[in-house]
């Protein structure tokens, strides 16, 4: 592994130690901060930054994200979080506690355009995009010599239509011996099965280029410059049995105009995937996502 990140991160670690993150969704009623509040304040804990949303105060749903100091929090983390659970059982919440100094441990797929791969690296060394990564899966070798540079593993595991559950019952096998929490596809260009799907619910990330719900699926930006479109986009999502429909992280746009053709479209493009997959998948890391039926709040 990278030692430059391996520095990084154990300072990282160290920092976060006493850091923990609560995400609720629940039934909005009155009682929940306060209760919760009170609830991690026995614990010693002091809360440094808490966003809430609500869809309608009388009978809406209410979402929480809440970051908190809390010390000797590695020792009490477990008791933390069993006791958790009366108070959850009371509002009828689903939520989880994170510990800020696990790193999530992150699988990338690509195929052959490493344009949001560069990125998504250059962050995870700049220390920018916090994340162990075990491993870079890909059905072509262009992205071997990259990877490899930066002391990554990398598999080349083909896959077409013809031999994709063979080809996803070796990766399901990789992410379960790695312990993947999350899968990054930055421009992997193969549809992934139900199973494969299944096995990793709001746990795969991908970037579409396009600005959904426009002109799902392939060839999109051939699809843009035929309909004579005047603004293109990308949209990072997690990743449903819904072809492009999953619940929508972050998107962004850009204007072009007449001038531009189907490779001007695709330059530009690329620019948009990249940093808005980032975006996305530094939001996923910082726990900053509460997925809600099709759609996300993120705080």
């Amino acid at each position: 592994m990278n030692s430059v990140f391996n520095l990084q991160s154990a300072q990282y670690k160290d920092k976060q130690k006493n850091r923990g993150r609560l995400l609720i969704n629940c039934p909005d009623q009155p009682g929940i901060v306060a209760t919760v509040s009170k609830y991690l304040f026995q614990y010693g804990a002091n809360i440094i930054e808490s966003n809430q949303y609500s869809t309608n105060h009388e009978g809406g749903s209410f979402f929480i994200r809440i970051e908190f100091e809390c010390p000797n929090l590695q020792e009490k983390y477990k008791e933390i979080e069993q006791n958790f659970q009366v108070v959850a059982n009371d509002f009828s919440m689903d939520w989880r506690l994170q510990l800020v100094s696990r790193l999530k441990r992150t699988a990338i797929f690509v195929s052959k355009e490493l344009h949001c791969l560069r990125e998504i690296l250059l962050e995870w060394q700049n220390g920018d995009m916090m994340m162990e990564i075990p491993l870079v899966i890909s059905n072509h070798e262009a992205a071997k010599e990259l990877v490899e540079s930066h002391k990554i593993p990398f598999y080349h595991i083909p896959a077409t239509k013809e031999n994709r559950q063979e080809a996803e019952s070796q990766h399901l096998k990789l992410l379960e011996e790695f312990e993947i929490d999350v899968i990054i596809l930055a421009r992997y260009m193969q549809i992934l099965t139900p199973n494969f799907v299944s096995a990793q619910p709001n746990k795969i990330i991908n970037i579409h280029h396009s600005f959904l719900p426009a002109f799902v699926g392939a060839r999109p930006y051939d699809r843009a410059y035929e309909r004579g479109v005047k603004i293109i986009g990308a949209t990072s999502h997690y990743v449903t049995n819904d072809l492009d429909e999953g619940p929508i992280i972050e998107q962004d746009i850009r204007r072009v105009d007449h001038r531009d053709h189907v490779e001007d479209l695709k330059r530009t493009g690329r620019s948009i995937e990249r940093s808005v997959l980032a975006r996305a998948v530094k939001w996923h890391l910082e726990d900053r996502i509460i997925v809600h039926g099709n759609k996300t709040v993120v705080f």
